[in-house]
């Protein structure tokens, strides 16, 4: 059994750490930790795309 699932769903974030060289306030990393998890969420209860579901709850 291999935690490949959970690879691919932290993916995103390490992509996003490395480009923009790491975040300098706390308060940006829990937001983003944050938000992404909230999205993540959502997308598996309603089995719509993490896009999909990012852009109606901004739309809401």
């Amino acid at each position: 059994m291999t935690n490949n699932a959970c690879e691919r769903d932290r993916r995103p974030a390490v992509v996003q750490r490395k480009v923009t060289n790491g975040y300098r306030a706390m308060w940006a990393t829990k937001g983003e930790a944050d938000v992404r998890t909230v999205v993540a969420t959502a997308a598996l209860r309603t089995k719509a795309t993490r896009f999909a579901t990012l852009l109606a709850t901004i739309t809401a």
